[in-house]
């Protein structure tokens, strides 16, 4: 089979299309072929290892130290089944289905464990669309009602609102009953204001733009913000939330949890299968929709990384490995 592989971390340049055997299937595994897939920042973070200092080494460990033992990258994907293992009850060849793992789904096939993080596609979603929810809708869910823990009618602006997780952090905070604003380049702004946003900011007004609400929550999804120049647009029991953190937003969160006052606060999501479930059934709900910004095809791999490299990106980027729909 064709798969996305690199054997160094390093930029976009290091990934290549290669034939790689079938993954095999255990007794409880399905095996998919691989419609669609995607590009995500954590993608890009985990093929080029960057991180802040003090988590590279850790990192390393988890995944590789010298280069990845999973050489395929890839988190997102939707597919049909292929084949099923002799222990599989869950699914059966040829249902559609979506999920995300840690690496490979960049490739033509994946084999995962009938019990991870898989479900069959809510009716009326693409192959594509289907791929691009998972990463970006469990980490707004995650960060919004579990690390924020987001009230009905609290503020919450959103930064990056137009990125692979502002798109269904904007749609989620609504959902939970918030008031919504959202902060993303100017030539976005329709786009989040149609996804529910009560207000949009342009990005390069920064905290001056934003500065004229107390917000509750200040939900950073992309790595832009600093607790000391935003602080002074959180209310006085504020929480300002970094999915993307080093060791000095640790530092804050530690210092800030022992006075008064706004508070900083980090977190991680996982790929928990009854999560994944509760993004379905807002789906098939009508209350999330996923965004595609662009498509590539798998044999582009290197230029997709290349964009997400770049920053700006809408919605999310979406690799088309055996289906153009």
């Amino acid at each position: 089979m064709k798969a996305a592989v690199h054997h160094r971390y390093g930029p976009p340049e290091v990934l290549r299309i290669a034939e790689v055997a079938l993954p095999r299937i255990g007794r409880r595994d399905i095996r998919v072929r691989v419609h669609a897939s995607t590009v995500t920042s954590g993608d890009a973070r985990l093929r080029s290892l960057r991180a802040p200092a003090g988590f590279r080494l850790p990192i390393r460990l988890a995944f590789g130290l010298r280069g990845p033992r999973q050489p395929i990258p890839g988190m997102e994907f939707a597919g049909e089944v292929e084949a099923v293992g002799a222990e599989v009850t869950r699914f059966r060849p040829g249902q559609a289905v979506f999920g995300i793992v840690l690496r490979g789904a960049n490739a033509e096939y994946l084999t995962i464990r009938e019990d991870a993080a898989v479900l069959p596609i809510p009716a009326g979603l693409a192959f594509a669309e289907a791929a691009a929810v998972p990463f970006g809708a469990l980490a707004a869910l995650t960060f919004l009602r579990d690390v924020a823990r987001l009230a009905p009618r609290e503020r919450v602006l959103v930064i990056g609102a137009a990125g692979g997780v502002g798109v269904f952090a904007v749609q989620i905070a609504k959902h939970l009953g918030a008031e919504v604003t959202g902060l993303c380049n100017g030539a976005n702004a329709d786009l989040v204001r149609s996804l529910g946003a009560d207000a949009v900011v342009d990005r390069s007004l920064g905290p001056r733009g934003a500065g004229a609400r107390a917000y509750d929550v200040i939900l950073d999804t992309v790595g832009a913000t600093r607790f000391a120049a935003w602080r002074p647009c959180l209310a006085p029991r504020g929480r300002h939330v970094f999915l993307s953190f080093g060791l000095w937003e640790v530092v804050q969160m530690a210092t800030t949890s022992l006075r008064p006052g706004p508070r900083v606060l980090c977190g991680f999501s996982g790929n928990d299968p009854a999560e994944l479930a509760r993004i379905a059934t807002l789906l098939e709900a009508g209350v999330l929709r996923p965004v595609i910004g662009r498509r590539h095809r798998l044999e582009d791999i290197a230029a997709a990384h290349r964009e997400v490299d770049g920053g700006g990106k809408r919605g999310s980027l979406v690799i088309e490995v055996t289906d153009p729909g």
